[in-house]
């Protein structure tokens, strides 16, 4: 693939960071200084690659503290065919990687800069962090909701296995933030067990 040619591999972009240390504010804090979720945009069918080479680089550099975590978020789909139920797992964001980090310059390039990375998502080179409401809409990070719900209110899955199902709630489980919800499965009622961040009060 040409258009890969000019992206950096790990070993180049590592070379790269220990021969520029007098670049102007190389580590320089952008934004807050805290730890958010960014989505980064890669060539379709390299999330897993630039996921694996994102972690290399950060483990050969001890730069855990600023890059703490890399997710190429995947969901479980049953497909029913034949009778047989199968349960496939796939990407939910085909083309997306979400890296956990704390933006400086210097993280910043180490990401930009993986191969089969083609950039942030956000204004030229300024990422735009994703909102609570957004890390938990994906169910990438665990993230305490306060959710108000009460037994007999009306749910619709959002995402998972039973993603687009509606039903009714049964039971609330403040303290694990899980429910039990009835669904109408092919003409029966089905309870489940779903976690907050898998659905929505309607």
């Amino acid at each position: 693939m040409a258009e890969l040619e000019n992206i950096a591999e790990p070993e180049q972009i590592e070379e790269a960071l220990l021969e520029k240390p007098s670049l102007e504010n190389r580590s320089g804090v952008r934004g807050t200084g805290e730890a958010k979720w960014y989505v980064v945009h890669t060539y379709s069918g390299h999330e897993n690659k630039v996921k694996v080479n994102i972690e290399k680089i950060v483990e050969n550099r001890g730069m855990q503290d600023l890059i703490l975590e890399i997710v190429v978020p995947t969901e479980d789909r049953v497909e029913i065919k034949n009778g047989q139920r199968k349960v496939k797992t796939k990407k939910m964001f085909p083309g997306y990687v979400i890296v956990k980090m704390i933006v400086t310059n210097e993280s910043w390039y180490l990401v930009r800069n993986t191969q089969g990375v083609t950039g942030f998502v956000g204004h030229g080179s300024e990422p735009i962090p994703l909102t609570n409401e957004e890390v938990r809409r994906m169910g990438i990070e665990k993230i305490y909701i306060d959710l108000d719900i009460d037994v007999g209110d009306t749910i619709k899955v959002i995402n998972g296995p039973f993603e687009s199902f509606m039903g009714a709630v049964e039971e609330v489980n403040m303290e694990k933030q899980t429910l039990r919800v009835k669904i109408s499965m092919f003409g029966r009622d089905t309870p489940v067990e779903l976690e907050f961040g898998q659905i929505d009060k309607i």
